[in-house]
């Protein structure tokens, strides 16, 4: 249990995972957050908002980037893809693969 980032918090990891990815997610600002969370019941203030978005953000990205591609490596086939790109460069369309 050393190892367990959330261990100086009273609130619960899941409360402290939503602020997070809300606020990394959605176009929201820390005090639309909050309102958000108030709305649910769960009274934070802004500032401790930033606090978890400022220390476990990384985190949690850790963790998504790591599902993912174990996800992605359980499959048969697995390979990166790349679609089309069209870019525009002085007004000329060029077309990428």
């Amino acid at each position: 249990m050393a190892n367990n980032p959330f261990r100086y918090f009273k609130t619960s990891p899941e409360v402290i995972q939503l602020a997070v990815m809300m606020y990394a997610r959605f176009p929201l600002s820390l005090r639309n957050v909050e309102d958000l969370l108030h709305e649910r019941g769960i009274g934070i203030c802004h500032e401790m908002d930033r606090h978890w978005v400022d220390r476990f953000g990384t985190y949690f990205a850790h963790k998504i980037r790591k599902r993912r591609s174990e996800r992605m490596r359980q499959s048969p086939q697995w390979q990166w893809h790349l679609d089309e790109v069209f870019v525009k460069i002085r007004g000329k369309t060029h077309y990428l693969w």
